[in-house]
């Protein structure tokens, strides 16, 4: 019986540890790791990236679509304020939901947007 901390060369948890069993291994390895930085390069060049008049664009719709749900759930709740003669019975609660469905719309919005750039 061996110690439990002894090494066993069959174990394939150690396989990364481990240098490889021969040279064809080793070329193989080398192999898809060129294969895979000419397929990054060649991707890089088909997609490059956007502009910064493109990035600039993006946050401003970022902002746009946080602030308008948040002004408009603010406003409403100021109107059923003054309606019903509450203090911020609306207001406050309206806001946080108007912040809420924008941070929500802005988040599908750059999902939508990352799914768009990397497909």
């Amino acid at each position: 019986m061996t110690a439990p901390d002894a090494h066993d060369p069959r174990d394939p948890r150690d396989a990364h540890d481990m240098p490889p069993a021969n040279k064809d291994d080793a070329e193989d390895r080398v192999a898809r790791a060129a294969k895979s930085a000419a397929n990054r390069e060649a991707r890089g060049r088909a997609e490059p990236e956007p502009s910064l008049a493109s990035r600039l664009g993006q946050i401003g719709i970022l902002g746009w679509t946080i602030v308008v749900p948040t002004l408009l759930g603010l406003l409403i709740g100021r109107w059923l304020d003054r309606f019903f003669a509450t203090r911020v019975f609306f207001s406050a609660p309206l806001l946080m939901i108007g912040a809420a469905a924008g941070l929500w719309s802005a988040w599908k919005w750059m999902h939508r947007q990352q799914g768009n750039h990397h497909d």
